[in-house]
């Protein structure tokens, strides 16, 4: 079974998916070993990670195109991929989506944002309209090569327009053809519930948890019970890391040793053997002369 076909039949069982936001390779590894069934490659933590800048639409599709393979070609699980605004008009949308599908997305979420875009959490954000959104709706599904390959729509009208706003966008969207709604920055648990209320039964919606944003954060089996069939926590990973992070240079820089840091570490050995290295030192020697 595709990894498209499986994120459709986690997204119509009972209960919610919960997929933690990645950022490469190794975190995806690790989230496979953790458990989790479905990953979410967050354009937001790419910026992050990769330019070391905030979520303001620097990141370009290549090199969101080039994090998919190498995670792709790491894990076999569903991955949910954040395609922006598309990277441009109906025309970019189109060449987008088949270039994430080569690589390895099974999902591709395009918002409603004018570029540049930024993260769906801070201020100042504006609207594309209504028709332009829903022709790069129409343009995905038209472009995509697998019809398994879920085409999520996104609007961030909620800190913009307001709630109902949000809600008629997302009517135009289920209209042009979108497989999910994610209505973004919803402030209140009373409004995720408006949003379930609208389009449960008809096609799944996903949350969005985001530490310090202007969603309430809440437990996975919470936005279960509200209706919610997908929960992502896209930038998560790298806010953990970003502590470890300080704490590691703050240490090595003071005591000219990592000693101290030893037991929040893994050594050499620990990570060659996390990363099977010596199975794929073995697997090559039937190539050997």
């Amino acid at each position: 079974m595709t990894p498209q076909k499986r994120l459709r039949q986690q997204l119509a069982g009972d209960g919610i998916v919960v997929a933690p936001g990645v950022y490469d390779a190794f975190g995806a590894m690790m989230a496979e070993r953790a458990g989790f069934e479905t990953l979410y490659l967050s354009g937001a933590s790419i910026s992050y990670t990769q330019l070391g800048s905030p979520d303001i639409g620097l990141t370009g599709m290549d090199e969101v195109a080039g994090v998919v393979g190498r995670i792709r070609e790491r894990v076999d699980l569903p991955i949910v991929v954040d395609g922006d605004a598309g990277f441009g008009n109906a025309l970019n949308v189109q060449r987008t989506v088949r270039v994430f599908e080569r690589s390895g997305a099974s999902a591709i979420q395009l918002e409603d944002q004018q570029l540049p875009k930024r993260c769906g959490h801070l201020d100042g954000k504006k609207l594309v309209s209504v028709g332009e959104m829903s022709g790069k709706i129409k343009a995905a599904t038209d472009s995509r090569t697998d019809s398994d390959t879920v085409i999520i729509a996104r609007t961030d009208a909620v800190t913009v327009e307001g709630l109902d706003a949000a809600l008629e966008r997302s009517e135009a969207y289920v209209e042009a053809g979108a497989d999910m709604l994610f209505v973004e920055a919803v402030k209140t648990e009373e409004d995720m519930r408006r949003v379930i209320e609208q389009f449960a039964g008809r096609l799944p919606v996903m949350a969005n948890m985001v530490e310090g944003g202007k969603t309430p954060v809440m437990p996975a089996a919470q936005l279960a019970g509200i209706g919610f069939k997908l929960v992502i926590f896209p930038g998560g990973l790298v806010r953990a890391i970003a502590k470890t992070m300080s704490a590691y240079f703050e240490g090595l820089q003071r005591e000219g040793t990592t000693a101290s840091f030893k037991e929040n570490m893994l050594d050499f050995t620990q990570l060659n053997d996390l990363l099977g290295t010596q199975a794929i030192l073995d697997g090559s020697k039937k190539y050997e002369d």
